[in-house]
């Protein structure tokens, strides 16, 4: 059973549509990204499921039940900042927020120690650095020990090591059994952290699935291979591919040829093609898509804003 399912939720403000009839659902024990520009849908979309808004139409179910305030104390959840107390150690701000929370107080040494932070107990929140002032609040989402934790941009306004932290945090709490359900509109970090993506503009749910199959497939729903070959004579080569067999594009990058193939035609086919039309390759690269090339073929290059 999906962890989240979403029917055609709709919403609207005055004129604005902010989310368009999105449905999609979230597999158990996932690290899922809501891939987007700022301004696409993402945040509304969280706080529809966290019941923080209601949507003009359409429903959700977290694991095949509606939503109440008893369910939604067992999920973590980090939609903004939280307001922790500067003067306070981390340990004291967390006691706050599991009597906030009405219970994970004796998990606090735990998700200190999950989060890096046990050594930095005792310090003052002010003292703490970026990252590890948004490794608290993941931290705080911890208590009570929670199956699925939602999360709204985790990594904006860090540093690249502050991002690289709360990126392998990630992924242990992933490996740990946990569902995680992240908003972001950073391209690398999704790629690097979610097994699934739904991509989101406008209000409009582009595309859905896991990431390795969408990075897999091209504009046409066509899974591909990407190679950069090179040879003494790449006029030659070029001549002789362009009547390969499955062959979708060719063109010149720099010193080599750059073919996108149909999933049948292999680098170890390419290679035999070569050598029996008598060229022999000094360079075979198989390439995959980046996250941000099949970001822009589904949404455009323009921006929202």
């Amino acid at each position: 059973m999906a962890i989240l399912s979403i029917d055609n939720l709709t919403k609207n403000y005055r004129s604005i549509r902010a989310l368009d009839k999105v449905s999609f659902a979230v597999p158990p024990k996932t690290v899922f990204g809501i891939l987007g520009p700022n301004g696409s849908g993402k945040t509304t979309l969280l706080g529809i499921v966290m019941d923080v808004l209601k949507p003009t139409s359409g429903s959700f179910k977290w694991a095949g039940e509606e939503i109440t305030n008893e369910l939604r104390k067992k999920i973590g959840t980090l939609l903004e900042t939280p307001n922790f107390y500067h003067y306070l150690s981390g340990e004291e701000n967390l006691k706050i927020a599991a009597r906030i929370k009405g219970r994970g107080e004796a998990d606090i040494p735990k998700v200190l120690q999950t989060v890096n932070l046990y050594e930095r107990r005792k310090s003052k929140f002010s003292s703490y650095s970026l990252g590890m002032k948004q490794r608290l609040a993941i931290a705080s989402t911890l208590l009570g020990d929670p199956d699925i934790l939602v999360f709204d941009e985790p990594t904006n306004g860090l540093d690249p090591a502050g991002i690289a932290e709360i990126r392998e945090l990630i992924k242990d709490l992933n490996r740990q059994g946990k569902t995680i359900i992240m908003a972001s509109h950073i391209l690398d970090e999704v790629e690097k952290v979610c097994t699934h993506v739904a991509i989101i503009q406008k209000g409009v749910l582009k595309t859905v699935g896991p990431v390795s199959e969408l990075m897999s497939t091209s504009g046409g729903n066509i899974i591909t291979n990407i190679m950069e070959l090179s040879a003494a004579d790449n006029q030659a080569l070029k001549n002789i591919l362009e009547q390969l067999e499955g062959l979708l594009s060719i063109a010149a990058v720099d010193n080599s040829i750059e073919i996108t193939c149909s999933e049948n035609v292999s680098a170890e086919k390419v290679n035999r093609y070569c050598f029996e039309k008598g060229i022999v390759l000094n360079q075979l690269n198989l390439k995959r898509k980046s996250l941000e090339t099949r970001f822009l073929e589904i949404t455009g290059t323009q921006s929202d804003r």
